[in-house]
C-alpha cells in the first residue's frame, strides 16, 4: 500500500490519497455507493446529469486520459506559481481526483462516476506553494501583499471562458485584494464558485482555541465554504471550524480515479468541495440563469443531517442533498421570476373599464380667467391715470405763493 500527503495552496487544504491494490471497475462503483447515497444524487439524476456545464478545476494538472474523463477535459493555460511545491509525488494526482469526483463518468458498465457525470472539465493548473505537516501554531508568514495572486488570474479566467462552476480545493492564510475583486467580478457573470474551508481541525492552535484560522478563497463573502464529514456524517476531525464553512459532504475514504486509471480513496475537504461543485453544476445545469446566491440558499436550505441549532462552525448548515437543492433551485427560481400576464388578460369578470378621459383645457374657465385678467388691467390702468392727473392739480403756477411759505415761488 502506497500512502501519499498532499498540500493544495497555502499549506491549508489536504488531500491524503491511499492507493491499494488496483481494484476493478465495478468493485470501484460499490465502493463509492455510499458517496453517491449520502448526496441523493441518484435523485437529481432522473432531471440532470450536467451536460452543458463546464467546470472549472483551479488545481493540479488533470490526467484527462484516464477512461472516466476522456474528452470531457479542456486544459488551461498554467496560472503560475508564488513558489513550486517540493517533493510533491505526481503533479497530476490531486487534480485528477478532484475531476473525477465532479466529472467522472465511469467506463462500461462500471468505473467511478462524479456527481456531474455530463459535465465538462476546465483544468487550470495551479500551484501557490509547499505545504508542511507540523503545522502546530500560527500561520506562517504568507507573500500575499503583492498585487498580482495566480489564484485571482484563475477565477478570471474560468468565468471569461464559459465555466459556470469554480471549484478550489486549495487555499491560503489570509485575504487578498486581487482575488476578492476577482471573486466579485465572478459573482457578477452567475459564476458559482465553492472552495474547501482546510484541513486545520486537529491543530494544535485549532484545539487549543475551538476554532481554526479561516482559509481564503472559502473565506470570501460569496464563496461556498466546505466542511468534510464521515460515512456517518459525523464531522471530520480534521476539517476546519469556522465560520466560512457553509455546507458539508463526504470527505473520509472518497474513492477517486488517479493518473493511468488506478482507483483510490482520499480524505480531506479536498474531495468534500469537488463534490459539491459537481451539485452545483446540476443545478447550473437544469437552471442555466439561476445566481450564485440562489444556488447557495438551495444547497443550505435542503442539506441534510443539520445541526440541532440549525447551523454549526463544523458541517455549516449540513450536508449537501443533491436531489433536494434542484429541487428547491427550480422553486426559487419560479419565484424570482417577475409575474407577468397577457395584455387581453385581467383580474375578476366582466368588461375592462373605459380609459377615463386625458385632462385638457376647459374653455369656459379659461376665458373666466382671460375677462378678470383683462378687468384687473383694466382697472391698474385707470387708477394709474387718475393719480397723474390729481398730481398735475395739486402743483401750484410758477409765481404763486405755495401754502405754508412767506415768499413766492422762484
Amino acid at each position: 500500500m502506497l500512502r501519499r500527503r498532499f498540500w493544495a495552496a497555502g499549506a491549508l487544504v489536504g488531500l491524503s490519497l491511499t492507493v491499494s491494490t488496483p481494484v476493478g471497475a465495478a468493485d470501484v462503483r460499490e465502493e463509492q455507493r455510499w458517496v453517491l447515497e449520502a448526496m441523493n444524487v441518484e435523485q437529481a439524476w432522473k432531471t440532470t446529469r450536467g451536460a452543458g456545464v463546464t467546470v472549472a478545476l483551479v488545481d493540479s494538472r488533470v490526467d484527462g486520459a484516464v477512461a472516466e474523463l476522456r474528452g470531457r477535459v479542456v486544459s488551461g493555460p498554467d496560472m503560475g506559481s508564488a513558489q513550486q511545491a517540493r517533493g510533491r509525488p505526481g503533479a497530476a494526482w490531486h487534480g485528477t481526483a478532484m475531476a473525477s469526483l465532479i466529472a467522472g463518468a465511469g467506463k462500461g458498465s462500471g468505473g467511478l462516476l462524479g456527481i456531474a457525470p455530463e459535465a465538462r472539465i476546465l483544468s487550470l493548473p495551479l500551484v501557490l506553494r509547499n505545504g508542511t505537516e507540523d503545522r502546530a501554531g500560527l500561520p506562517e508568514a504568507d507573500l500575499r501583499t503583492r498585487a498580482d495572486s495566480p489564484l485571482a488570474r484563475a477565477i478570471r479566467y474560468a468565468a471569461n471562458h464559459g465555466a459556470k462552476v469554480v471549484s478550489m480545493s486549495l487555499g491560503a492564510y489570509g485575504p487578498h485584494k486581487a482575488e476578492r475583486e476577482a471573486v466579485s467580478y465572478a459573482l457578477s457573470r452567475g459564476v458559482v464558485l465553492v472552495a474547501a474551508a482546510g484541513n486545520d481541525g486537529t491543530s494544535e492552535y485549532a484545539l487549543d482555541n475551538a476554532t481554526s484560522f479561516w482559509n481564503f478563497p472559502a473565506g470570501y463573502s460569496g464563496v461556498i465554504g466546505v466542511g468534510a464529514v464521515d460515512s456517518t456524517a459525523r464531522p471530520a476531525p480534521f476539517s476546519s471550524d469556522n465560520l466560512s464553512v457553509l455546507v458539508s459532504a463526504p470527505g473520509v475514504d472518497v474513492p477517486v480515479v488517479t493518473p493511468g486509471g488506478a482507483y483510490g480513496s482520499s480524505e480531506g475537504t479536498s474531495s468534500a468541495t469537488a463534490l459539491v461543485a459537481g451539485v452545483a453544476a446540476l443545478i447550473k445545469a437544469k437552471y442555466p440563469d439561476i445566481s450564485p446566491h440562489l444556488v447557495a440558499q438551495a444547497l443550505t436550505s435542503t442539506a441534510t443531517s443539520a445541526p440541532a441549532d440549525g447551523y454549526d462552525d463544523h458541517v455549516g448548515f449540513g450536508v449537501v442533498d443533491a436531489g433536494a437543492a434542484l429541487a428547491r433551485a427550480g422553486e426559487l427560481v419560479n419565484r424570482a421570476a417577475p409575474a407577468t400576464a397577457p395584455a387581453v388578460k385581467h383580474f375578476g369578470e366582466g368588461p375592462l373599464p373605459q380609459e377615463p378621459a386625458r385632462p385638457g383645457p376647459e374653455p369656459f374657465r379659461l376665458w373666466l380667467y382671460g375677462a378678470g385678467l383683462l378687468g384687473g388691467l383694466l382697472a391698474f390702468g385707470g387708477a394709474v391715470v387718475m393719480l397723474n392727473r390729481r398730481s398735475e392739480q395739486s402743483v401750484p403756477a410758477r409765481g404763486e405763493p405755495v401754502t405754508g411759505q412767506g415768499r413766492p415761488w422762484p
